[in-house]
Parts: structure tokens; C-alpha cells; sequence
């Protein structure tokens, strides 16, 4: 909303909100035409409203003399008082939108505007659906659909009449079956806040929804977001620092000679250098994984390995054109001073011309061409645009790389020796490791979001911690592919893994679509009962919607790798945030939990912790776009509720926060009776209409300013925020964490 909350009643607006009536204005202007009278269809184009119900009735409000149109000077009359009206006069607005009743007009001696002023401040009738007075059930119940599909919410019919009767039973007073104005003022009243917000600006009740935008303009740094990054800008400066003494010093060694090949001789010792680091980040993820647990492991920037990753490829491939570059202005000045032509320089390996049997600018065009290939296939628009097979075949060519640099650069083998040696050894224990055991997905759940939820049989010398992922390889689908996903069981279940799949590229798809294939194998029955019982465990079960198949599919895995989240059982206040199918690594952090809590405590005593955990307490925030995507872990979330309720009554060690983006907030005109219905039904039934959870889902998207200020205000301890989600959120999210003092941690693999 673009109303500002310092703005009294009866006041003129904000500037916002006057550049937006001189907007529609020239809008309506450019539509109507030489009549200046619109229609409904013209309306709708005009303001951007898409909803037919609450198109029909802002049009008839605005409609004074119920022509069938509406002129500009009714359409301005009734925006500018909106704009510079009474809280009640903008209260008024709301209750004839939803006092849909037929209905005298108003006397036709009035003019648009004074029409249009009349109507909104005392209530006068006007046509095509006019205020009768007062709202009752039927009127409701047909708002409150109309809101629901406003909102993209899909709730049950009876869902529906029970949210129409608590709404009504909580604003008739009288109990005449009806709800009046006065009745309706004063139940909005009753609400904290919600007149103010409702108030502000009535008129961006009717601007079209702004894109959705997470990022922010460039901050200068504070001296907490230096604190908080202190460790990847010390790492980034001492490459740099590192970067620039291997130029030097090679540079100064062939400085009595050309300066084409000083400059050249320093790119290629920073090569040397590069190419060989590279295959430790992340390539090494086993011993990253190690190094986690170390005091190194946390004072090193080990999170942002991905983008260390990307950073030190778009240097070598920097430096190699600096390097190639360099070379080819020096042959270029040889074959000036007649030493050969500069074709010859390139194409030919002659006797000097450096590398194995002088074939350095032969094995170099060529290694210049494979790292084009890498970083063109390796952009956001290949991995992310349906064609990751591109991505993952040109990046195997590393391989090629560093053999071409073995022929190509004489001393390059002294780099390579110890990263390559431990390179070859991790690739070999990892590919020993994870082909030695064939095992079997041997229960499949398809979601009608599109999520695969695999359970699969677990190696008895297979341990991870919560958070990790693994790489997965599915003969059947792609024999050679193996893919990263975040476990989303707990370590403390001894039988099965579980992994939830979004399809968004090739390979997911093709594996949500091989299970949608008639049913594979059924398994025996001592396993299926393990299966069962482990699910009733946690709180597992099928759907509406839901395809369950039991199978015997075979399949390889590679890990488990660690990621920030392995910090959370040493932190003492821990906000997890989950953005959409970004819950499972978290999935895995909150099922330990519960596990846990059943393992040490009893009924008659308090919950006793494992002696390394410092948790006190954990917020979980999950943000969704949709209703239709909380189906992924409402089983899970419900367990926890019911646990938290038993063995802390009241208490506030686990706290769930659940926003639902496609929702309207509750000063939208066009969902505010929906979320106060919701809000009454939730408090009546002790759940919420939505998921089903005790916690009620909230609609828009998280005020981050309330929701961390909260967080800080409780004093727990230490507060480690872990987000999983899109990176535009995460920028977001960080810097909000950086104004408060929070670490940030990003899962990123």
C-alpha cells in the first residue's frame, strides 16, 4: 500500500496517491474517447481490475445516475473523496462494495460528482446493486467467494458458510440477521489496527498490484554488514593480494624484454595458480564437508563456496584472455620485424614456441575454446531454461582442460599436483562409495504440485546430519546424471531417506512423469509395515490429490555433503526460512527436532536436550505462493504443533510462520471480510481454514522490519538466521539480518 499512515482523516493524501488519480484521469481520458463516458469493459482496462465481482461493484458505485457508464466527472468525484475523505467515508465505500442489494437511484438532479459524494459519505441508493442498509448471509456468502477467488484461495463449500455465519454472528448485535453499518464499524474497530491500515488510502484498494520486486537500491556498508562479512571479504582479499604478487613477481622476471610478454608471463602464473585452486572449490565437497566441522571450517567463508566457485572461473577465463591476448600482440610484433608471419605463429608448433614440442598457441586457442563453452553454458539462462544437460556435459570438459594445461604450460604440474591428487582421490572414493551399493526407491508420493516425494532405502553406514544433501543418480531416467537435493528426513530415521523434487528442469519432469507410468514393483510386506509405522511417526500421510505408489526402482547416491544449516543444534535462537520448495532442508532440521524431544523427555518430567545443543528457541517461516504448495510438509508441521502442545503446554520453543503471497492483506478492500472471517473461524476452531494447522496462515508477504524486530525483542541469545529460497529474497532477508546484528546463512549448493 502507497497510502502513508501520517496522513489525518479528511486530509489530502499522499503525493503517491495524487499522481495516481492524475494517472487514471489521463487513462480514462485516453479510453473514453470525444464522450468521455466509459463502460464496464473499459473500467476494468482503465484501473487494471481483473475480478469481475469487485469490478462490477466499484463500476456501479461509481455509476451515479446509473447510466450504464461512468463519466469522468463521476469517476473523479468519487476517487478524489476517497482520496481526501473521512475514515468514514472510506469505511463507507467498503460496506456498500459488500451491500449488494437492488435498490432506488439517486435523484436524478444531482450531478456526477455531488452523486458521487452523496452516495459514499451518507449511504445514498444508487443503481445497478445498491446499498439496501444492511449486509445479510446470502450477501456474504457471495462476497466471500468472490474474495477467495481475489485471493486464490480453494476452500470447501462448507468451509464457506461456516466463515459467511461467523461473521455474522460476530457483527449482528442485534441479532436481526443482518449486519448494518454502525454494526460493521464497530467490529472492525474491535480489530487492532486494522482501521488505520483499512483507512489510510482507500483508493489503492483500486491500484493495480505492484511486480513483485525483493531487491533494494545499493546500500553504502554499515559496520555491521563489515562485521557480518568479515570473513569473505578477508578471503576475497587475500586471493586478490595473492593474485596480484604471482603477476608481479613473473611479470619481474621478463621485464628486460617485451612488455607483451612480461604482461603475458603474469597472466599465466595467476593460470597456474587458478586453474589449480579451482578444483578445490567446491570439487572437494567431501573434504569441505570435514572442514566444517573444524575451527577453520567456521572462521572460512565455506557457505559462499558456489560463488567462489563462479568467482574463480570468470577469473581464469579473464586471465586467459589477458594471457592469449598478450601472446598475440607479441607474435603480431615479431612478424612486423619479419621473424614470420603471424599465422605461422599460431597454427604451427615450431621448436621454442613453448609448451610440450612447441605447441603452446595450438593447445591454448584450444584451451580458449573449451572455457568460452563452459561459461556460456554455464549462464542462469541454460542451467535454469529446461537445458541443464548443456550445463552438465560442457562443465565435464574440466577434464580436457587441465590435461591440455599439462601440455601446455610446462610448470603447471607443480600447481596441480596436490589439489589434482586429492581431486582424483575424492572422485574415486565417491564413485567407489556410491556404486557399491545399488539401492532401491521403494515408495514414490506425486503431489499435484508438481513434487516428487522419493523415499528410498538407506545404506546402514549411511550418516548425514540435518540439512545435508546428496547427489542422486536414477539409471532409468538419465543413466549418467546425478543431481543435488536436500535430504528431507531426519538423520534419527534409520530405514529410508526422503528427498522432495520440484519439477523445473528436464530431469525433474522426466522423473515426475516415469512415476505417473502404471505402478513398478510392490515390495514385501516386512518392509512396506517399517514404511507405514515410520510415517504414522511423524505424522505422515496421503493427500487429497496424492499418488502413492510403492516400487523397486534402482538408483545411486553420492554424499551426504554439509551446508550452513549443520550450525543450527549450536546456535541459540535459530530462524529457519523456507521460500516455497526451499522448506527441505529444513523439513530434515524440524523432524530432528522432534525426534529429539521424544528421545529426552517423559511424560513427568521436563524436556531435557543433548548436552552440545545450545537451542532455546526456533522460528520457522515458510513463504508460499500458493495454497496448493503447503501441501508439501502439512503433515510434518501438524506432528510438530501436536508435540509442541503436549510437551510444552503454552510454551514458545517452536514457533511456525506461514505466509501465503497470493493472498490480499487484510486492508485490501477486496479480502478484508475473508481474513477477518478466517480470523474468527481460526479462533473459534483453534485452526486455521487454510492447512489446517494450528497456526494461521498469513496472507502478503512478510513485513521482515515486524517479523526479525520480534525476533530481537525476545533476547534468547545469539539469533543465526538460515534461508533457503530465491536469491533476490535472500539479499532481502540479509540485509534486514545485517540491521539487527543476526548472522546470515544461505543454503547454496
Amino acid at each position: 500500500m502507497l497510502g502513508s499512515a501520517g496522513c489525518a482523516p479528511g486530509t489530502m493524501g499522499t503525493a503517491e496517491d495524487a499522481a495516481w488519480l492524475r494517472w487514471v484521469t489521463e487513462r480514462f481520458q485516453s479510453i473514453a474517447g470525444h464522450d468521455e463516458e466509459i463502460g464496464l469493459e473499459e473500467f476494468k482496462a482503465a484501473l487494471q481490475v481483473k475480478e469481475s465481482f469487485f469490478a462490477e461493484r466499484f463500476f456501479a458505485l461509481f455509476d451515479v445516475d446509473g447510466s450504464g457508464t461512468i463519466s469522468l466527472a463521476e469517476l473523479h468525484g468519487a476517487l478524489a473523496l476517497l482520496l481526501r475523505g473521512t475514515a468514514a467515508d472510506k469505511l463507507r465505500f467498503l460496506f456498500q462494495v459488500y451491500d449488494v442489494d437492488e435498490f432506488s437511484p439517486v435523484p436524478p438532479t444531482q450531478n456526477a460528482a455531488e452523486g458521487a459524494a452523496a452516495s459514499l459519505r451518507v449511504g445514498t441508493a444508487v443503481p445497478a446493486g445498491r446499498s439496501s442498509g444492511s449486509i445479510d448471509a446470502a450477501e456474504l456468502l457471495l462476497v466471500l467467494r468472490a474474495c477467495l477467488r481475489e485471493s486464490a484461495i480453494s476452500l470447501p463449500p462448507q468451509r464457506l458458510h461456516d466463515m459467511a455465519r461467523v461473521l455474522l454472528e460476530a457483527a449482528d448485535e442485534d441479532g436481526n440477521g443482518s449486519i448494518t453499518f454502525q454494526e460493521l464499524q464497530q467490529q472492525l474497530e474491535a480489530v487492532p489496527g486494522l482501521m488505520e491500515s483499512l483507512t489510510i488510502s482507500a483508493a489503492s484498494w483500486l491500484k493495480p498490484p505492484a511486480p513483485t520486486r525483493h531487491s533494494r537500491r545499493p546500500r553504502c556498508p554499515t559496520s555491521r554488514s563489515w562485521h557480518n562479512h568479515r570473513g569473505q571479504l578477508a578471503f576475497l582479499g587475500g586471493y586478490v593480494s595473492l593474485n596480484l604478487l604471482l603477476f608481479t613477481l613473473a611479470a619481474l622476471r621478463h621485464v628486460g624484454g617485451s612488455g607483451w610478454v612480461a604482461a603475458a608471463r603474469g597472466c599465466g602464473q595467476c593460470l597456474n595458480f587458478n586453474c589449480a585452486f579451482i578444483a578445490q572449490v567446491p570439487m572437494l565437497r567431501r573434504c569441505l564437508t570435514r572442514l566444517r566441522a573444524t575451527p577453520a571450517g567456521r572462521a572460512l567463508p565455506l557457505e559462499h563456496c558456489v560463488a567462489l566457485h563462479q568467482l574463480v572461473g570468470s577469473a581464469v577465463l579473464a586471465l586467459a584472455v589477458l594471457h592469449a591476448g598478450a601472446h598475440v600482440a607479441n607474435y603480431g610484433r615479431l612478424a612486423q620485424d619479419g621473424h614470420g608471419a603471424l599465422s605461422e605463429f599460431l597454427l604451427v608448433a615450431r621448436p621454442g614456441g613453448g609448451g610440450f614440442g612447441g605447441t603452446a598457441p595450438q593447445t591454448g586457442l584450444a584451451l580458449q575454446l573449451l572455457l568460452f563453452a563452459m561459461l556460456a553454458f554455464s549462464s542462469p539462462c541454460v542451467r535454469r531454461g529446461g537445458h541443464f544437460e548443456l550445463f552438465y556435459w560442457s562443465h565435464l570438459s574440466y577434464v580436457p582442460v587441465w590435461a591440455l594445461l599439462l601440455f601446455h604450460a610446462p610448470n603447471f604440474w607443480k600447481w596441480f599436483l596436490v589439489p589434482g591428487g586429492l581431486f582424483v582421490l575424492e572422485k574415486a572414493v565417491g564413485t567407489a562409495v556410491s556404486r557399491a551399493v545399488g539401492l532401491r526407491i521403494v515408495e514414490v508420493h506425486l503431489l499435484p504440485s508438481q513434487v516428487t516425494h522419493l523415499v528410498i532405502q538407506r545404506p546402514r553406514s549411511f550418516r548425514f546430519e540435518p540439512g545435508d544433501y546428496i547427489y542422486l543418480n536414477i539409471p532409468a531416467i538419465a543413466a549418467y546424471e546425478w543431481h543435488p537435493f536436500s535430504i528431507s528426513s531426519a538423520p534419527e530415521q534409520q530405514d529410508t531417506i526422503w528427498l522432495h523434487i520440484r519439477s523445473l528442469g528436464q530431469w525433474t519432469t522426466r522423473l515426475y512423469e516415469f512415476f505417473r507410468q502404471p505402478e513398478p514393483l510392490q515390495p514385501h510386506g516386512n518392509l512396506e509395515r517399517k514404511r507405514w509405522w515410520q510415517r504414522v511417526q511423524v505424522g505422515v500421510s496421503v493427500g487429497p490429490g496424492e499418488s502413492q505408489q510403492l516400487c523397486s526402482i534402482k538408483c545411486y547416491i553420492d554424499g551426504p555433503y554439509g551446508t550452513p544449516t549443520r550450525r543450527i543444534f549450536t546456535s541459540e535462537h535459530a530462524v529457519l526460512i523456507g521460500a516455497g520448495i526451499g522448506i527441505t532442508p529444513f523439513a530434515s532440521i524440524l523432524q530432528s527436532i522432534m525426534y529429539r524431544q521424544r528421545k529426552q523427555s517423559c511424560p513427568s518430567c521436563e524436556t531435557v536436550w543433548d548436552e552440545d545443543m545450545a537451542l532455546r528457541k526456533v522460528d520457522f517461516i515458510w513463504i508460499n505462493r500458493d495454497q496448493q504448495h503447503f501441501e508439501w510438509f502439512l503433515d510434518l508441521l501438524a506432528a510438530l504443533e501436536l508435540q509442541q502442545e503436549e510437551q510444552d503446554p503454552g510454551g514458545r520453543f517452536l514457533e511456525l510462520h506461514l505466509y501465503m503471497t497470493s493472498a490480499l492483506g487484510r486492508s485490501d478492500v477486496k479480502a478484508v471480510g475473508l481474513q477477518l472471517a478466517l480470523d474468527l473461524l481460526a479462533a473459534k476452531e483453534q485452526r486455521d481454514s487454510i492447512t489446517g494447522l494450528r497456526t494461521r496462515t498469513q496472507p502478503g508477504r512478510p513485513d521482515w522490519s515486524q517479523v526479525l524486530g520480534r525476533v530481537a525483542e525476545e533476547r534468547k541469545g545469539k539469533v543465526h538466521v538460515f534461508f533457503c529460497g530465491s536469491l533476490a529474497l535472500a539479499k532481502v532477508v540479509r540485509m534486514h539480518c545485517e540491521r539487527f546484528g543476526f548472522r546470515f546463512f544461505k543454503e547454496n549448493f
